[in-house]
């Protein structure tokens, strides 16, 4: 594997929904963001999640670190930023970043592990080959 594998950037408005009464993002909608751009990174890959789980596999989230640094608000024009730090045969660990995109404050890291399982057995699973083909 590369020593960092860097995924394309996820952009995102902030809208009234996910914010407070002071137009301040709620913290539990970093882990959305989070979530939204290693989702668009599986899309860009051609791998798709309803079709793993039709196959009973699943990309689970196993560990994640958050640290917020500056409130994101309402209208914010935001990038979320993630790379790849370590690969094995069933774990990803991503870091991953929340900026402002008008003047690259950062708002919120996160570091996410994620594990593919085999949702029978309820175990680690290798991951499919295109996917370790990309690192």
């Amino acid at each position: 594997m590369k020593k960092h594998f860097k995924c394309k950037d996820f952009s995102l408005t902030v809208f009234c929904e996910d914010t407070d009464f002071q137009g301040i993002v709620y913290h539990a909608n970093y882990l959305k963001y989070f979530e939204r751009a290693r989702t668009q990174f599986l899309i860009d890959q051609d791998i798709s999640q309803i079709l793993l789980e039709a196959s009973k596999l699943a990309f689970v989230v196993r560990d994640i670190n958050l640290r917020f640094i500056s409130p994101a608000k309402l209208e914010d024009k935001l990038i979320v930023r993630s790379s790849v730090q370590f690969i094995s045969k069933a774990r990803l660990l991503f870091s991953q970043q929340i900026i402002q995109l008008n003047n690259d404050t950062i708002i919120c890291r996160g570091g996410v592990e994620v594990c593919f399982v085999d949702l029978i057995k309820n175990k680690p699973r290798s991951f499919p080959e295109r996917l370790l083909k990309i690192f």
